[in-house]
């Protein structure tokens, strides 16, 4: 719509075609958003489970990245249809709550679409489909909580986290070396968690990447890694029990912050303008020896005479440290954060046991190590890997396994994998099916053929039969009353999921169900598409 005036300053207003806009009403607009969502759970279907395929994303720029963590994908897909958007906030929320199982709820709510677009063809009603569809999901939830079960861990006993965070890294490219990735997973969680609170701050675990060194190097340590050097070459490169002094203010002298220029006209005024500078800095680093600082880390730089003037009194410094790591640094050391040098007291100073400089292979590649610090609740997990892709993906395989360390600390119930727990809830979500009279109870059925879907994928790219090996586990499963039996991806030879130690989260498995319900739900309600025209 546009506004114009005539000849005589009249406005009148110029209509745009409405031919123009494209509308879709009823079931043409439902089927249409049910192919966006399908279009996008088909892409993900393929990276679901050990055997999944990586997908290989390349940006504007040129900048490429390989992964198979649904977040990321979608994330990273430029994606235009409004429902596959709703698809990939989806996959981004189950990141946020969970941090693991977002390719899973992806293909679930892709299941739930495509068998929700069969009921719709068959003249039911979409809001009776989305009333099934939340009944089902209650029972699933309900049964998911009733075949659980309570793991006991300790700070000695942490084999069952362990074991259900290599189940998550079992369908990353790391899965080689996933025993030990795990380990280094569950140790850095309980070396920051409250136990009593079941709390686990996250922010406070680093994970510091450096290309070169092969993926069994990656080490935890109990302490920060900064990727800085000494600022002076001479400089010692281990210091014992150091006492640091964490500044974010520059170490050179002051800048006038007036307009007005100083006249130096005569050699003598020169040499004692630079005096008094030598002097200003002489007393900065005279204050610093006099509380008893051994190491000053700063946020900001010093030029070449300040650093040679550190050098002479034997005071080792850190320059251009960024202001994430002086966080964590003073959190594990227990220091303080000095923004002037003139609050700097003894009380102020971080202690730290060993402060080390570590060089990597044949490049000048230095890092600073801080360790055996006063208080270990930040730690750092440092990756090596053959190539840049490799660190990014192990960061965020690591990233899902520390949130399921963190899920099990929260809450300790466990369900178990291979797509066991979702043939268990099919089997008794079609049973309940009979208890409900009225059209609904075609969606509940639907709802349970939907829950087939994953453990389908899963036989899929394990390349076995899917359809036969879907059926071979549910008939053991109703005929054992065994909920455990599930795909045997990794050619195990047994398809009990207790001996296999394949474990995923009770919390992360239920809001997978939850959120993949409420968002076919949210997109089966929409039935009238109005689109702009394209230009």
């Amino acid at each position: 719509m546009a506004l114009a005036f005539d000849d005589y300053g009249r406005p009148f207003i110029i209509l745009r075609e409405q031919e123009q806009k494209s509308r879709l009403k009823g079931l043409d607009a439902q089927k249409s958003n049910i192919a966006a969502g399908k279009a996008i759970a088909r892409i993900l279907r393929t990276s679901l489970g050990p055997k999944g395929m990586d997908k290989i994303m390349q940006s504007p720029d040129g900048d490429i990245t390989i992964t198979n963590d649904g977040a990321t994908i979608l994330q990273m897909m430029d994606v235009d249809n409004q429902i596959a958007k709703l698809m990939v906030e989806l996959s981004q929320s189950q990141d946020y709550e969970i941090g693991d199982g977002t390719t899973g709820v992806v293909v679930m709510a892709g299941a739930l679409l495509e068998q929700a677009e069969k009921l719709l063809e068959r003249g039911i009603h979409p809001v009776r489909v989305a009333e099934g569809y939340e009944m089902a999901s209650k029972v699933a939830v309900e049964h998911l909580e009733h075949i659980s079960h309570k793991f006991t861990f300790g700070a000695n006993n942490i084999e069952p986290l362990v074991q259900t965070c290599m189940t998550t890294l079992s369908s990353k490219i790391v899965n080689r070396c996933k025993r030990s990735l795990a380990e280094i997973a569950v140790k850095a969680v309980l070396a920051v968690a409250d136990l009593e609170r079941k709390d686990v701050n996250l922010d406070l675990i680093k994970i510091e990447g450096k290309v070169g060194g092969k993926l069994e190097d990656t080490e935890l340590i109990y302490g920060i890694i900064v990727d800085k050097d000494m600022s002076h070459p001479q400089m010692p490169k281990q210091i014992q029990d150091a006492h640091i002094a964490i500044l974010t203010c520059p170490f050179e002298p002051p800048k006038p912050k007036t307009k007005h220029k100083v006249d130096i006209d005569t050699v003598e005024k020169f040499e004692t303008l630079r005096l008094q500078e030598k002097k200003y800095f002489d007393d900065m680093v005279q204050k610093c020896k006099d509380v008893g600082a051994t190491l000053v880390i700063c946020q900001w730089g010093f030029d070449d005479e300040a650093n040679h003037l550190l050098m002479n009194r034997n005071l080792p410094a850190v320059r251009w440290v960024g202001g994430v790591e002086l966080e964590l640094i003073a959190i594990a050391t227990g220091g303080r954060i000095v923004p002037r040098f003139q609050e700097l007291t003894t009380e102020k100073l971080g202690k730290a046991g060993l402060v080390r400089e570590k060089s990597f292979g044949t490049t000048k590649d230095r890092m600073l190590y801080i360790e055996q610090c006063a208080n270990s609740r930040a730690v750092t997990i440092f990756i090596r890997g053959g190539n840049k892709m490799m660190i990014e993906e192990t960061k965020r395989s690591i990233h899902d396994a520390l949130c399921v360390a963190r899920n099990l600390i929260r809450n300790n119930s466990i369900v178990y994998g291979g797509g066991s727990a979702e043939i268990s809830c099919s089997v008794a979500v079609e049973a309940a099916a009979d208890k409900y009279p009225g059209v609904e109870q075609y969606a509940i059925r639907a709802f349970a053929d939907a829950l087939d879907a994953v453990p389908m994928a899963l036989a899929e790219n394990s390349g076995l039969q899917p359809i036969e090996t879907l059926t071979s586990v549910k008939s053991q499963q109703i005929k054992e009353n065994n909920p455990c039996c599930g795909i045997d991806c990794n050619d195990v030879g047994t398809i009990d999921m207790r001996e296999q130690n394949v474990f995923e989260t009770l919390i992360g498995k239920q809001q997978q169900l939850l959120l993949a319900t409420q968002v076919v739900k949210m997109i089966l309600k929409i039935d009238d598409v109005i689109s702009p025209s394209e230009y």
